[in-house]
C-alpha cells in the first residue's frame, strides 16, 4: 500500500527552464549549444548539485570547457535568478495529497546556487513532511545512497512510496531499492498512474 508520495522538484514541481533563461539573457540558439555543452550537458552539472564546488570553482570548469566563451559563460551564471520558476499546481497538489493522509516528500538534485537565487520556486516545500536537497547531503541520483537516506531519514519504507521523477534513470535506481516509480512527462499522466497504483 502507498503511503508516500516522493517528488523530484525540477520539471515536476517546478520548471527547470535552461534553455529560455539563457534566450532571456540574449543569447541566440547556437551559443545556448556552446554554453550548454560547457555547463548544464557536462557532467560537472552534477557535481554542482552534489555541493562539493563552490560556484565560483564550477564556473572556472565550465571556462575551461569551452575558454572562448568566458565572458558569456559568466553571464550565464554569475545569477542564475529564473533558471528555476514555480508551476502553480505545486502548492496545491502538495496540499490535496497531505489532506488525504499521504506523506509527501521532496528528492532532487539541487544546488545551493539554485536554492539561493530560486528560493520562490520552492515555496512548496514548506507544505512537505521534508525531503533530500543533494547539495545539502552531498549525494546525487541517481546514486542508491539519496534514495536510502532518504528512507532512513523520514523512517520510510521503500515499498509504500512512490517517486515521480523527470529522469527515467533516476526512477530506474528508485525501482531497483523497492519504490514505486513513475516518469513524469505532465501532470494529468502523473494522476492517472497515481490512480492505477490506488492514490486517489
Amino acid at each position: 500500500m502507498i503511503r508516500n508520495i516522493v517528488f523530484d522538484i525540477g520539471n515536476v514541481l517546478t520548471d527547470f527552464r535552461w534553455k529560455d533563461f539563457l534566450r532571456d539573457k540574449g543569447f541566440d540558439e547556437q551559443m545556448i549549444g556552446r554554453i550548454a555543452k560547457a555547463s548544464v550537458e557536462s557532467p560537472l552539472w552534477k557535481e554542482y548539485d552534489r555541493g562539493e564546488m563552490e560556484s565560483e570553482e564550477l564556473l572556472r570548469e565550465f571556462i575551461k570547457q569551452d575558454p572562448q566563451i568566458e565572458e558569456e559563460l559568466h553571464r550565464a551564471y554569475d545569477d542564475i535568478h529564473g533558471i528555476v520558476t514555480p508551476r502553480d499546481y505545486a502548492i496545491p497538489w502538495v496540499r490535496e495529497l497531505k489532506e488525504k493522509g499521504y506523506g509527501v516528500y521532496y528528492l532532487s538534485n539541487f544546488s545551493d546556487k539554485a536554492y539561493d537565487e530560486c528560493a520562490d520556486s520552492l515555496a512548496f516545500i514548506p507544505y512537505t513532511d521534508g525531503g533530500i536537497l543533494s547539495f545539502q547531503d552531498k549525494v546525487v541520483k541517481p546514486e542508491p545512497q539519496i534514495y536510502l537516506l532518504l528512507l532512513e531519514r523520514f523512517g520510510l519504507k521503500a515499498e509504500e512510496c512512490v517517486f515521480l521523477d523527470d529522469t527515467p534513470e533516476n526512477i530506474e535506481a528508485a525501482k531497483a531499492l523497492g519504490f514505486y516509480g513513475i516518469v513524469f512527462r505532465s501532470r494529468e499522466q502523473a494522476l492517472a498512474e497515481l490512480a492505477e497504483l490506488g492514490v486517489k
